[in-house]
């Protein structure tokens, strides 16, 4: 009878010892359960949205307020608001800035003209502005053409590579304002391809339109960040520097991904 009891009694402490094992165990995988929401919340938390110099109207009104100025810019020169966008040159002489003219790179300034065609200087139909093409007859904005200007904005969207002929139209820019003391501001826009840098450095011997500095093919830098870097290496002509402002990306990084909401060419 006492052996009975016995083997009953070790029966249900081993009983016991296991159903406390299962519960315990039950109790952290619920923890753990409880517990991975609020991981995944943490994890899943709202990035900062990148914003374009363009976008920072309160970081450069101020510096156009009052003065002739004029506009280097494309068709991705653009200020989104509400799902859309308005071109800068709108927003602008919305806020009651004087703009005298606009300045235009490769393509056009509504960006529909083919690579290598030469632009015309034309009228721009929605707001009667005179458009200058910087790409046709001349690249380099003349003393003429500058006069009574007192302020270029330069805002147009670049890819990072060095074939790219937007960095040139800001080297030539930034050459002619420097020699007429005109300052400049730069409206940064983030580089789709800033994460790497590949390809051949330029040989100085093929210096052109389409290469002009000793830059790889693909040179991780933003806009603004090459116009600082033409500054600081003295790449202008005779190693002038230009009197320059760059209004930065915010919210963004080497890392950060960036896809274009806008065509930056026909191609």
């Amino acid at each position: 009878m006492l052996k009975f009891r016995f083997k009953n009694t070790y029966f249900i402490l081993v009983f016991l010892s296991f159903h406390n094992l299962i519960s315990c165990q039950q109790k952290k995988s619920d923890n753990i359960e409880e517990n991975q929401p609020k991981k995944a919340a943490l994890s899943h938390k709202k990035e900062a949205v990148i914003s374009p110099g363009a976008q920072q109207t309160f970081n450069y009104l101020k510096a156009l307020k009052n003065k002739n100025i004029a506009v280097v810019a494309n068709q991705t020169s653009v200020i989104f608001k509400n799902n859309g966008h308005t071109h800068i040159v709108d927003s602008l002489l919305a806020l009651n800035i004087q703009i005298a003219k606009v300045f235009a790179p490769e393509h056009g300034f509504r960006g529909k003209a083919d690579a290598g065609e030469h632009i015309q200087d034309q009228k721009d139909k929605k707001t009667g502005l005179p458009i200058f093409s910087l790409y046709g007859k001349n690249k380099k904005p003349s003393k003429e053409l500058l006069k009574g200007i007192e302020l270029v904005l330069f805002d147009i969207q670049d890819v990072g590579v060095r074939f790219y002929t937007y960095i040139s139209t800001l080297h030539y820019v930034m050459e002619a304002c420097a020699e007429n003391g005109i300052p400049v501001i730069v409206l940064d826009r983030p580089n789709p391809n800033r994460h790497f840098v590949d390809g051949p450095v330029l040989d100085k011997k093929l210096t052109s339109f389409v290469g002009m500095h000793p830059v790889p093919t693909v040179y991780g830098l933003t806009i603004g960040e090459y116009a600082n870097m033409i500054n600081g290496e003295k790449w202008l002509k005779n190693g002038i520097q230009c009197d320059l402002v760059v209004i930065p990306v915010k919210n963004y990084s080497a890392s950060s991904s960036y896809n274009l909401p806008i065509k930056p060419s026909p191609n």
